[in-house]
This record gives structure tokens, sequence and C-alpha cells, in this order.
């Protein structure tokens, strides 16, 4: 018997090459030409050790009763903003964690400062933890030129120079193009680390919103501690009677609060840093829960921008809307409340 005489369609071909194409630059990002690209995997990884490095630094201070604590300003109502040992040395350990990792990646601080640095004397960054490789099996390529890191190196100075490090976190954030993608926030104190990458994976301490049920019963809304007083009558008119105000320190601890369910909502009416919320903004997002404005407007995080968020915040895990919807009505004196 005669072989078959197989002839192959040029345009199908052509077609099964462009898919091929298509379905790997999906899967692995488009390629940038003459740019540096990066594994967006293992820069996870990287961010989650050294969230964790800043953390150890922080914690070891506090043990060693060397704070140093001094004020290095006044916020916009005329708090002292504190600046302590623990602050600078998270900032050095991450910082320039990063800067060895990553050379010329931009990278965003709460804290400046130009000393020189030896990187032979900085410990090499994991960029395959197995707690990451395990819960996140794909992987994405990204030209370095669209990264950037907002840091946090110690969130809640105030409450770590008064012992309340329940409130105490290190964090760090990754921007794509402006938007919050990668969050990592850790607990010195205790040793939890919460960590997420949106449409990827998350650390396996998180829920996503659909696997939480909302009490609409008994509503718990969230609040910085000195606003505690003055938010609480604006909440409970827009929420209801039985809305709870739970004080608390910290911009992260916060967020976290809301990502875990244990309230419902996280509201700040004062201006507030990026590098404050953008770790629990790009968790909140993995999560499927929502950060914006007061006014409704998203929150973006490119370099280029400013690094203060002057339209409030409101944080939610789930029916953000509805809450921005309830708090339009009392948007005048929820902004002057904090001001009584």
């Amino acid at each position: 018997m005669a072989p078959a005489n197989v002839r192959l369609n040029p345009v199908g071909l052509i077609i099964a090459g462009v898919l091929v194409i298509c379905l790997f630059f999906y899967i692995f990002g488009m390629p940038s030409l003459g740019k540096e690209n990066i594994s967006m995997r293992e820069l996870l990884s990287v961010s989650v050790d050294l969230a964790e490095r800043g953390g150890r630094r922080v914690r070891e201070i506090a043990e060693a009763h060397n704070l140093e604590a001094k004020e290095k300003g006044k916020t916009k109502e005329g708090a002292a903003e504190m600046l302590t040992t623990g602050d600078l040395e998270s900032h050095r350990a991450i910082v320039h964690g990063f800067s060895k990792t990553y050379p010329g990646m931009t990278v965003i601080s709460e804290e400046h400062e130009n000393k020189p640095v030896d990187f032979s004397q900085i410990e090499d960054t994991n960029k395959l933890r197995s707690d990451v490789m395990e819960r996140v099996s794909n992987d994405q390529s990204i030209a370095m030129s669209r990264i950037a890191v907002w840091i946090d190196p110690l969130d809640a100075t105030q409450e770590y120079t008064e012992g309340l490090y329940q409130y105490v976190t290190t964090m760090v954030c990754v921007v794509v193009d402006g938007e919050p993608t990668m969050g990592v926030i850790h607990k010195p104190f205790t040793g939890e680390t919460v960590w997420a990458w949106a449409d990827y994976g998350h650390s396996k301490n998180l829920k996503k919103a659909s696997e939480m049920k909302p009490d609409d019963n008994h509503r718990k809304i969230i609040v910085s501690r000195s606003h505690a007083g003055s938010v609480q009558d604006v909440s409970k008119r827009a929420f209801g009677a039985n809305t709870e105000v739970v004080p608390a320190g910290g911009a992260g601890y916060k967020t976290l609060e809301v990502i875990k369910g244990n309230v419902e909502a996280y509201v700040h009416v004062t201006l507030i840093k990026k590098w404050d919320i953008c770790s629990g903004h790009a968790i909140l997002k993995a999560v499927d829960g929502m950060m914006t404005t007061l006014d409704g407007n998203f929150i973006t995080y490119s370099p280029e921008d400013t690094p203060k968020n002057e339209g409030g915040l409101l944080a939610t895990i789930y029916n953000h809307y509805d809450y921005l919807k309830k708090l339009t009505p009392e948007m005048d004196n929820l902004k002057k409340s904090h001001k009584r």
C-alpha cells in the first residue's frame, strides 16, 4: 500500500504558530527588548524575605531597649511623627537587600538615607522560598522599568515607642505600571506574615472574600486611635446604631483586620502616605476586597505621583460600594469630625 500523501495547510500552520506565541506571552508576559526582565515569582519571594528581615531588626532593637526615639516632623494635624533606630535599621535591611538583588530597581521608602553601602556585607536574599514556590505555581516575566517597590520599614512607630507591639508591621508592596500587584505584611512580634500576588496566589493564612460571611447585624469599623471618638457618631449614623468603632494603630494592622474579616471596614479621614497603604491594597485586591478614597476614587502608586493620598480611605472585604453609598450623606461631617 502506498504511503499517504499528507499535505499541510500553510494558513493553518501560521494560525497555530500565532496561537502558541500568544499563549506564551500570556503566561510569561510580553518581552521588552533592551530591558531587563524580572521573574515576578522570585520578586515575591525576595519581598517576603526582606519584609521578615526588616522585622527581625525591629524586634531585636525593641528587645535591646535601643529605640532612640526622636521627632522627625509633624502631621498635617500637628501630631508628632516619630523616628526610631528600628525604623532606620529596618529601612537599611529592606532597601539594601533590594538594591543588591535588583540593582537599578525603583524603591520608595518612608525613610531616607544617603550613606555609602558595602554590598559585600549584605546578606543574599532568597528567591526561591518554599512557602512561595508551593503556593504560586505560575510565573510572569516583566520589565524592571515597569516595576516599583513601596516600603514601610516600620508601620505604627508611635505604638512601637509605647510598647504596643501588636500594631507594628513591616510592609513591602510591588506595583506594576502604578497598580498594586503584590503585598507583604509582616508582624515582627508574632512572626506572622501575610502575602499575596493578585491573580496568582496568596499565603495559606489568607481567605478569599467569597469564603467569608458578613455580619450585617453587628458591623465593626476600624479607625485610627486618635480618631475613634470623633468618628464614632458619624459611623453610627452611616452604618447603624449597632456599629462598633474599633480604635487601632498602624495602617498595616488595620487593613489586615479587614482582610481577615475581623472588621467590616477601615475608615481613614485624613491624609495618609502611600507606603502605609500599598501593601494592604495589593493584598485586598488579591482576595477580592477593595480600597478607594472616601469619594470612591481609585488610588495609584506610580513612582512619579505624589506619595500623599489626601482623599481619605475606605477599605472593605465585601460590599464596598454599599459602604461608600452609606458614607456619602455623612461625608462632610466625616472629614470634619477629626478636628472636633
